[in-house]
């Protein structure tokens, strides 16, 4: 039985690919051929599949655990019915402030509230912006209504955000459209924080119905995800243990 929930992160940061490509490959049915050969195709429901390729990830000589990861990547995900959780690494275009310099989609180091750190100095981390629903949204949804908090930029274009759906896992989304619908200062953790509110037209289409208050990240958005039909991941390597090797995931159902 298909897993969805409770699967391994790829990590794909550690890897160090030094190209990626994220896509929805739409689904439709061929219409047939009208009166000067054009062929009419016709757009089914849910709107395809989620597609994520990490090209010529940097694996060196001495880079002992990165080959153990692509070694496990590979036992796990070679035949393609074990699921993984694949992220989007979208850290330098999302609505995210500056931070020292950079656009920060996480920020780490936070200390307890005495100001101390864990034993190895490292602190808590957060996302810098995020969002919740505001409507319930049904399963095969187009539209969703959000409230997005702390964005340095308005919504504009396209973002990808995601959404750990109780039964589907993580699904990633991107909208197509977007109108805001409201803005204002909500009082969040004891904090108040500037707030906008969107409709936005989405794809691909909900994976699963969602109710209002429903977490939404923005910051590196996951999607639950297997190896693309036909491909596998071996280990192979030159001489001194140098690898580039590309990783190819589609949505997983």
């Amino acid at each position: 039985m298909a897993q969805y929930i409770n699967n391994p992160t790829v990590p794909v940061l550690y890897l160090r690919p030094k190209r990626a490509a994220f896509d929805v490959i739409g689904n439709s049915i061929d219409g047939g051929v009208n009166g000067v050969g054009q062929s009419i195709s016709m757009e089914m429901s849910g709107g395809g599949r989620v597609t994520a390729v990490y090209e010529q990830c940097v694996l060196q000589g001495d880079d002992t655990e990165r080959h153990e990861v692509v070694n496990w990547l590979g036992a796990r995900g070679n035949g393609g019915f074990r699921f993984f959780n694949v992220p989007i690494i979208n850290d330098g275009i999302g609505p995210f402030p500056v931070i020292r310099g950079k656009r920060r989609p996480i920020i780490d180091g936070i200390s307890h509230s005495d100001g101390s750190l864990f034993s190895d100095m490292s602190g808590y981390s957060q996302a810098t912006v995020w969002a919740k629903l505001i409507d319930d949204a049904a399963v095969g949804a187009g539209q969703l209504s959000m409230r997005v908090y702390g964005a340095a930029r308005p919504l504009r274009w396209s973002d990808w955000f995601s959404i750990s759906h109780p039964t589907k896992g993580w699904r990633a989304y991107r909208y197509w459209e977007s109108s805001k619908t409201g803005e204002g200062v909500e009082t969040v953790g004891g904090t108040d924080t500037s707030f906008a509110d969107y409709l936005l037209g989405i794809g691909p289409a909900l994976r699963e119905a969602a109710t209002a208050d429903t977490r939404v990240e923005l910051a590196r958005p996951m999607c639950v995800m297997k190896f693309a039909q036909g491909y596998t991941l071996p280990w192979d390597y030159e001489a001194w243990y140098q690898s580039r090797p590309t990783l190819q995931f589609v949505e997983a159902f």
